[in-house]
């Protein structure tokens, strides 16, 4: 499910080591997550920016180029029944157009990335 937030944020660059591969590519995914105030990223939102970085440069993938210009300011977890979770996910109003034009595709992307975990 994905949910509409009207803040505009400035994107925040965390620092990277030299030398470590696996720290580059969360580097990557990390650039599609903006805060406010410094405030650091949960772990959810880290997988779900990974999971939109890893739909971005998959060779496959028909949303790329959109998926580009998008990043993520939160994202929660809910438990919905007994045995169910629903994960929304909050993007600035800045990038909504975009993201709206590719809803459907990237609920379906998401959906197959995050199950997995």
């Amino acid at each position: 499910i994905l949910a509409q937030a009207a803040l505009i944020l400035l994107p925040q660059r965390p620092v990277a080591t030299e030398g470590a591969p696996p720290l580059a590519a969360m580097f990557n995914a990390r650039k599609k997550i903006v805060k406010a105030g410094g405030v650091a990223p949960t772990e959810l939102e880290e997988d779900v920016a990974k999971a939109l970085f890893d739909i971005e440069v998959s060779p496959t993938s028909d949303i790329k180029s959109e998926l580009r210009e998008i990043y993520l300011s939160a994202a929660k977890e809910f438990d919905v029944g007994k045995t169910g979770k629903a994960v929304v996910v909050f993007f600035p109003f800045r990038v909504w157009r975009t993201v709206k034009k590719i809803q459907g595709r990237l609920i379906r992307e998401l959906e197959k990335k995050i199950s997995k975990k």
